[in-house]
Parts: C-alpha cells; sequence; structure tokens
C-alpha cells in the first residue's frame, strides 16, 4: 500500500499511469500531476472506473522548485516519478531531498538553455575533461549522490527501456552469462509505420536533439566521437526484418563503462527510414533544430520548439502506428574460460500496445519499464541511498516483473554480431 506523486501526463507517463493501476496493491493511492491538469483530470476519469488505486490529479510547474515542494508537502507521497522533461529533473531532485522522499525518472538531464553562454561553459568544461560532446549524460544528477546518501534516499534513474531495461540486460548477462564481459552492442529497431511522412515517435525535441547530435562509443578506457549518423550497419531484427541502423550517443553507455568492470567496447545503435532522415537532414540545414531563440515578428521563439508544435504528438500515433520494435543488447565475452556471445531483446507489437494502453510501443517500452522501477522500490527489492543507474540493482525482480506487466524478453545463445 504506497502513495505515490506521477509528475508528467504525456505518452509515456500515461502508460506508466495505467500499469500503476493494474498494481492496485501497490499503487494503492496516485496523484498526477502536470502544467496541464486539465489532461491529468481527463485521465484519472477514464481510469477510475477500471481500477482499485485511488487517483487524484493537481498542477505543477515542474520548472518552479517552490511548487514542486508545496506539491509533494501537501500530498506526501513515498515516491515522486518523475515522467515529465529531462529538463526538470534536477529541480524535482532539489524538491525531493528538502522533502526527504525517494525520487525516480526516465530521462537523463540535460540543461534546456544550453545554447545560453554560461550553461555552455559549464557545458563545454565538463564535455572537455570527459573527452565528449553528448547532450544527455548522467554527471549533473550523479553530482547529487552524497546528498541522496546523506539523506537516506534512493534516486532510481533512467528506468525507461534505453536507457533502462537495456541496462538491465546488462547486469544480467553479467549475474548469469559471463564471467566477463568483452564487447556489448544496443540495439534500438522500431519497425513500426505511422503513415505520416515525417514524426517523432516520442517528445520530438527531446528525439530529434538527441538524433541530431555527434555520436560516441566506449573504446579501450577512452570515448571515441565521430560525426552525427556517420557509422551505418544493417541488421536483421526478430519480429521486424531488415534495417539499417545508425551508431549514436547514448547516456546508458556512460554508466555502463563505468559500472561494467573490464568491458572494451559499447556502442548503441538506432534504426532510422531514409526519410525520417531526409526530413531531420533537411530541418537541420535550415536552422529549424535550433535550441537559441530567434526574434520573430517582434517577439522571440525557440525554432525547434516551433518545430514541435507543427510536428503531430507522438501520443496521436498509437491508433495509426502498425509494425514492431526489437530492444535488446549483444555481448561477447567468456564463461568459464571459453568464449561467448549473447543477445536478450524485448519485441513489442504497436498494435497490442494501442488495445491494452491506447498507446504505441514506444510509450509503452518506457512506460512499463517506469512502473516497474517504481515497483522495485516501493517493495523494497531495489533499496540502498544514493543515487543509482538500473544496472548497479539486482536485475532478476525487475526483468521478472517487466516480463509480468508487458515486456517479456527473448534470447539467442548464438546471434550475429555487428561488425
Amino acid at each position: 500500500m504506497s502513495r505515490v506523486l506521477i509528475i508528467g501526463c504525456g505518452g509515456v507517463a500515461s502508460v506508466a499511469i495505467r500499469k500503476c493501476c493494474q498494481v492496485s496493491e501497490v499503487f494503492s493511492e496516485i496523484c498526477i500531476a502536470s502544467r496541464t491538469k486539465s489532461k491529468c483530470d481527463e485521465l484519472a476519469k477514464k481510469l477510475a472506473p477500471t481500477t482499485d488505486t485511488n487517483i487524484t490529479t493537481a498542477r505543477v510547474d515542474a520548472d518552479n522548485v517552490d511548487e514542486v515542494i508545496a506539491l509533494i508537502e501537501s500530498y506526501k507521497p513515498e515516491l515522486v516519478m518523475n515522467i515529465a522533461l529531462p529538463y526538470q529533473d534536477l529541480t524535482i531532485m532539489d524538491a525531493c531531498l528538502h522533502c526527504k522522499v525517494n525520487y525516480m525518472d526516465t530521462a537523463n538531464y540535460e540543461p534546456e538553455d544550453i545554447d545560453d553562454p554560461e550553461w555552455r561553459k559549464i557545458y563545454d568544461e565538463r564535455c572537455k575533461k570527459e573527452g565528449f560532446s553528448a547532450y544527455f549524460d548522467y554527471s549533473w544528477q550523479w553530482a547529487y549522490k552524497e546528498r541522496f546518501e546523506n539523506a537516506g534516499l534512493t534516486a532510481l534513474l533512467g528506468s525507461g527501456f534505453d536507457p533502462g531495461v537495456t541496462q538491465a540486460y546488462c547486469a544480467y548477462a553479467l549475474k548469469h552469462q559471463f564471467d566477463t564481459i568483452d564487447t556489448i552492442d544496443i540495439l534500438d529497431c522500431n519497425g513500426g509505420d505511422h503513415g505520416y511522412p515525417f514524426a517523432t515517435n516520442f517528445n520530438p525535441e527531446i528525439n530529434l536533439r538527441e538524433v541530431s547530435a555527434p555520436g560516441s562509443y566506449w573504446e579501450n578506457g577512452k570515448w571515441v566521437e565521430i560525426p552525427a549518423m556517420s557509422i551505418k550497419r544493417e541488421y536483421c531484427f526478430d519480429g521486424v526484418g531488415d534495417k539499417d541502423m545508425y551508431l549514436l550517443h547514448h547516456e546508458e553507455i556512460e554508466s555502463l563503462a563505468k559500472n561494467i568492470p573490464n568491458v572494451k567496447k559499447i556502442r548503441f545503435f538506432m534504426t532510422f527510414g531514409q526519410s525520417y532522415l531526409t526530413h531531420m537532414n533537411c530541418l537541420q540545414n535550415v536552422g529549424m533544430l535550433s535550441t537559441a531563440p530567434i526574434m520573430y515578428e517582434g517577439r522571440e521563439i525557440v525554432p525547434i520548439q516551433f518545430l514541435k508544435a507543427l510536428l503531430p504528438d507522438p501520443a496521436s500515433l498509437g491508433p495509426r502506428t502498425k509494425g514492431k520494435t526489437n530492444i535488446g543488447c549483444i555481448f561477447t565475452g567468456t564463461k568459464d574460460g571459453k568464449p561467448k556471445s549473447y543477445y536478450i531483446y524485448n519485441v513489442c507489437d504497436h498494435e497490442e500496445c494501442y488495445k491494452e494502453v491506447e498507446s504505441q510501443a514506444i510509450s509503452y517500452t518506457t512506460g512499463v519499464p517506469a512502473m516497474c522501477g517504481a515497483l522495485m522500490l516501493l517493495t523494497g527489492k531495489w533499496n540502498k541511498a544514493g543515487v543509482y543507474t538500473v544496472e548497479e540493482f539486482d536485475p532478476d525482480p525487475y526483468i521478472e516483473a517487466l516480463g509480468k506487466y508487458g515486456l517479456p524478453h527473448r534470447e539467442s545463445f548464438s546471434p550475429v554480431l555487428v561488425d
């Protein structure tokens, strides 16, 4: 029996909320809060007849730490699930520390005003020190580790699919399949078709910034950075077929390089169709992916935020998306002195997801792990003070919960390796 505050009511949050309501014996009370309270009210009204969870709603500006503190103090939750934007992670973490409540999120921090000169100076110094220049990273939140430890609180970072489940897969492989892991390739394939010439499957601003940033990978104890989308491979994905995939920077590489002993190489690949890439390159070339404010007809606008307003809402893609996703990790290493390879992955069907929770599989594969991460914290299966990523906990109960609530894994012991 737990009381949980969920901040956010977008596509991913709505899946996580629906899943929480399927586990009322743990999530006995939830408060859904966002800047637009009407969205929270609508979802609460829809879910109320189908669950024993007591649902309330609230309005909060998650950019305002005082508002978040006031809401937490009023509601008194045992856990705050941050399923808002990654720009708001630190604000909500500050509020949780002030109110002495546990914290979790699904995406890792990036300063929204990265083009502001002061933020840029801080960011560039960090990138120079670490040796790469990706936007999203853990370092801002890892800096809170001692504060959470001293407060006796847990902060769970990035309990989505990637990051999140992919890290649990790595911990699971190390625990059950290998004595030593040499290489990790994380493969994220979306074989879905929504019928639009161009749309993003999750928040357009986050998605486009992630894809247009320089790529990087970990090799032999250092970062190797490459121009965006400059390394391409083709892979045949179970349930989807042959797809082109591109090497990107992704934040879980950072924590895996830190937490998987002696790993020699870690890469992250994501699939993209040619239409998506053509549109994205055109938009980037004309400045529409910029985060720097410009003046237009006497008012200031941010190009990528304006573009976001023009593109289809990812939450609207559910009823029209067909096909499957396939996300997982391929490992090489040794077991009992012998070389070994292993592939653990999930296949998720867009249409089946919509039938269950009125969402496409991209939101589903993030929303389900968000609920499962919260479940681990609330039931005490994951319980240690500090700031942690998923692979730092026992993967077994998490992976078991994923399978129970909609994301079972598959395995291959002779996978095709990525060259």
